[in-house]
């Protein structure tokens, strides 16, 4: 696997240009595909989420070609033969919102409520069965995730949660919400963590994107049958903790350049 020792921060014509491309691409990508998805509404979910997965090749083509951004996965061989699961995965960046649908099996995610309202772009995004909460009532979103958690993973959809709640900068640690791992106990489907150090080339909050070869750690199922959600929960953050020691590359002042891109 090739990975990058050093991420130079330093903005150049390149990476300016690279940055701009791509958010006119966003931009006319939605326009075009926002619609077409919404049209599809009246169609059986297969077919919403396959004129989806076209969606999401072009942008991960685009975010490749315009900004040098590619990525490299390890650990598929963990999750061959499960049929549904509980993903949860760091997050940095929105990349990963992007990337995971393709890395993973069928999915829907866990996410802002708030999202849902934005034109196109999130009025697409909640035909494709996502689990909406408000994160201002901490007890109904518990119970929005384990109601439509469960019936999507009984649906043989992979239900993704980023158990830090918002994106965290590389080398910077949240808390983990214990949400997916009463799901995973509830269900009794298995949890997956999954890492990745997006944030080193698509910086949080960021307009400006940095080439490079995201590294994507996909860990082996944890077990959840007569467990405490805790542990399940303290396991997948361990895991996830560890390997990102192995795969995050900090900039020789990250603090100084985290706060600048905010």
């Amino acid at each position: 696997m090739t990975q990058s020792t050093s991420i130079n921060y330093q903005p150049s014509f390149r990476v300016y240009l690279g940055s701009s491309l791509l958010l006119l691409g966003i931009i006319m990508s939605t326009l075009l595909f926002g619609p077409i998805i919404l049209a599809c509404v009246v169609l059986p979910f297969s077919i919403r989420y396959k004129v989806a997965g076209i969606w999401i090749n072009l942008l991960l083509w685009m975010v490749e070609k315009s900004c040098g951004i590619r990525y490299e996965v390890e650990g598929l061989d963990h999750i061959q033969g499960i049929d549904a699961a509980v993903v949860l995965s760091k997050h940095q960046s929105a990349w990963e919102t992007v990337a995971l649908r393709k890395i993973l099996p069928p999915q829907t995610a866990v996410l802002k409520e708030s999202l849902l309202w934005l034109p196109i772009w999130g009025w697409a995004l909640a035909t494709l069965k996502p689990i909406a909460i408000d994160r201002n009532n901490q007890r109904e979103a518990l119970k929005i995730l384990i109601d439509k958690g469960t019936k999507c993973l009984k649906e043989g959809l992979w239900v993704v949660v980023f158990p830090e709640g918002t994106r965290a900068a590389p080398g910077e640690k949240k808390k983990f919400n214990a949400g997916g791992a009463i799901l995973a106990q509830k269900s009794g489907y298995p949890v997956i963590p999954v890492a990745h150090n997006a944030g080193e080339y698509w910086p949080r909050y960021s307009f400006l994107k940095y080439p490079g070869v995201v590294q994507v750690r996909i860990g082996p199922p944890i077990e959840i049958q007569n467990r405490k959600a805790g542990d399940i929960n303290a396991e997948a953050e361990a895991w996830i903790e560890q390997a990102m020691t192995e795969i995050t590359h900090l900039p020789q002042t990250p603090a100084t350049h985290y706060q600048v891109i905010e």
